[in-house]
């Protein structure tokens, strides 16, 4: 066992899943179905590997020529790469993205604005939960990403953080089967057409995983694994959460204090990494919307209606879909310009208390400055998504 584990962990397995996929490092393609390790007499030159990466001076890039392609590592770490295999390319960068903020603040709202309240709920304070566990489990166990050589890398901003589990990989889990577990009751369309779907998302994302680079395979199935076991311990207390999230006097101040209270006793590291930011950036989106869900509740903001929009896949109208993409492209403009917004003022705001420049990178990520900055802007979008958007939808005749 501890051998297989041992293998899981390893670089080896990711590399020779890039080179199947037709990704190679720049001058080792014309042996990629050779035979031998991707391991095999890789040395230290060029070498990205996240954490330790944060220790060495920063490589310095080149120009590229014939077709050779770039990715950065951490402080500026460059790597060359070669792909043959452009579907495998652009497929796993699109599943990568289903696990980045684009993907959550287009997702989520959408869900609430579009399909059910109460769905939209269970998936966002799951997300928040699993997600905390997983950011906060990086930095205590402190497992290292792939190593570079013999895996190509194909992000920057991630491989600063440690590896396992893979957070991609519980969200992903996490989304798409709370989703599957919310609607399954509520809606009528054939559970399996759902299992599957839930499960082919599921597994593009950790693939995804791979194929950039990011995570081990131990990673990845300790995430989905994580994941899943936490969907089942909370699937039973769904309804009580929920509802007492809609009718406790004492949600408001408790969705505030209870996640700002963990970003402030986030687990310290040697360095900088993301990961707090991160979380912060969660818990805010997660506690704003958690405060507008009670709000919603006591004051009777505007419901959707859902009868339209019976999951067996009724005859979508021209009117309907004009409907849905009305109040899409209306709420997203409202949730961005609410980011944009807040993200400017609040950094104002404490630039002027502490003394730095707006554009000080090392003063933003001082915690201090980066827990209020993150917490207080996406607090906003949570609360703007589930209160504001709704209140404008009914005023443009939208709902």
């Amino acid at each position: 066992m501890s051998r297989l584990l041992g293998t899981l962990r390893s670089s080896q397995p990711v590399a020779r899943f890039q080179r199947c996929c037709g990704l190679f490092p720049a001058g080792e393609e014309g042996s990629g179905s050779g035979g031998g390790d991707p391991a095999e007499g890789a040395g230290e030159s060029g070498a990205c590997n996240g954490a330790a990466a944060q220790r060495r001076p920063a490589a310095a890039g080149r120009g590229l020529r014939n077709g050779v392609r770039s990715g950065r590592g951490p402080q500026g770490c460059a790597q060359k790469y070669v792909v043959k295999n452009y579907f495998y390319y652009y497929l796993f960068k699109f599943s990568a993205a289903l696990g980045e903020e684009i993907f959550y603040i287009t997702f989520l709202p959408f869900i609430y604005w579009n399909i059910d309240h109460s769905v939209s709920r269970r998936m966002i304070i799951i997300w928040s939960i699993v997600m905390y566990i997983g950011q906060v489990s990086k930095d205590i166990l402190k497992w290292p990403r792939p190593l570079s050589p013999p895996v190509v890398k194909l992000e920057m901003r991630t491989d600063a953080e440690y590896g396992m589990p893979s957070t991609h990989a519980m969200a992903a889990t996490a989304i798409s089967f709370s989703f599957l577990i919310a609607t399954t009751n509520q809606y009528k369309y054939p559970f399996e057409l759902g299992l599957v779907a839930a499960f082919v998302f599921s597994t593009l994302v950790c693939l995804s995983r791979l194929y950039t680079g990011m995570h081990t395979v131990l990673d990845v199935i300790g995430g989905a694994l994580i994941s899943a076991v936490l969907l089942v311990l909370l699937y039973p207390a769904w309804d009580t959460i929920d509802h007492l999230l809609l009718t406790s006097p004492f949600c408001p101040l408790l969705s505030i204090v209870v996640p700002l209270v963990l970003c402030y006793n986030y687990p310290k590291l040697d360095y900088y990494s993301p990961t707090r930011g991160d979380t912060t950036t969660i818990l805010g989106a997660g506690a704003g919307a958690t405060v507008g869900f009670w709000l919603n509740n006591q004051y009777a903001v505007p419901a959707y209606t859902s009868e339209n929009f019976q999951l067996g896949f009724p005859l979508i109208t021209s009117k309907m879909l004009a409907v849905v993409l009305a109040r899409f492209f209306v709420g997203i403009f409202i949730v961005l310009l609410t980011r944009r917004l807040m993200k400017s003022v609040v950094l104002g705001m404490l630039g002027y208390r502490y003394k730095f420049p707006i554009g000080d990178l090392e003063a933003r990520r001082r915690l201090e400055v980066e827990v209020p900055y993150k917490f207080i802007t996406y607090s906003s979008v949570g609360f703007s998504a589930t209160v504001l958007v709704p209140l404008l939808h009914g005023l443009l005749g939208l709902m």
